[in-house]
């Protein structure tokens, strides 16, 4: 798997200040994509041991609130094979950071069995994911107004919640009610 950037001071894809991780690699190609570039499964650099170490390090701040996963598409099965064993071994040395992800590709359909992304990585990816923002960007339902997502269809899932119950639960965003 290649990335494409990593932005080590991060508040707009996810709560307080995170990691993020750009993918490379998307087979949706949305019009309006911000990244049209990552779309190239080759664009970036390699995501190498000493890359996963970088993160694990910034991780490691205590100002750090977690780990944002975008793309490209972090669900394309190649990318999903590699992020998995990153993902493990953040959940172990940071379990109280969150590990948000965007995806193009939708949480009750395409990541279930049988669905388009599902393969022997996904169930246990979600597993290690906190909060899921679902949904390809549909630029006729741009909002700039919306919280942590582009366009209007796209949804904020708390992924735990949604596999305990066996529903898709959608995220509160506690800092609004405050």
């Amino acid at each position: 798997m290649n990335y494409g950037n990593i932005k080590e001071f991060d508040i707009a894809n996810g709560e307080g200040v995170r990691i993020s991780l750009f993918v490379s690699g998307c087979t949706h190609h949305c019009k309006g994509c911000f990244q049209p570039q990552t779309w190239d499964f080759n664009y970036g650099e390699p995501f190498t041991e000493e890359t996963e170490n970088h993160i694990i390090q910034l991780l490691a701040q205590s100002y750090i609130d977690g780990l944002s996963l975008l793309g490209g598409e972090p669900f394309e099965k190649v990318n999903q094979r590699a992020l998995l064993p990153f993902l493990r071994r953040v959940k172990q040395l940071y379990p109280k950071k969150t590990i948000w992800c965007y995806s193009g590709y939708t949480f009750d359909t395409d990541l279930k069995i049988g669905g388009s992304a599902y393969c022997e990585c996904t169930d246990e990816m979600l597993s290690l994911i906190d909060i899921l923002v679902d949904g390809e960007f549909i630029e006729e339902q741009k909002d700039i107004s919306l919280d942590f997502r582009g366009s209007s269809n796209q949804r904020i899932i708390d992924v735990h919640k949604s596999l305990a119950g066996n529903e898709t639960v959608i995220w509160k965003n506690r800092s609004r009610e405050l």
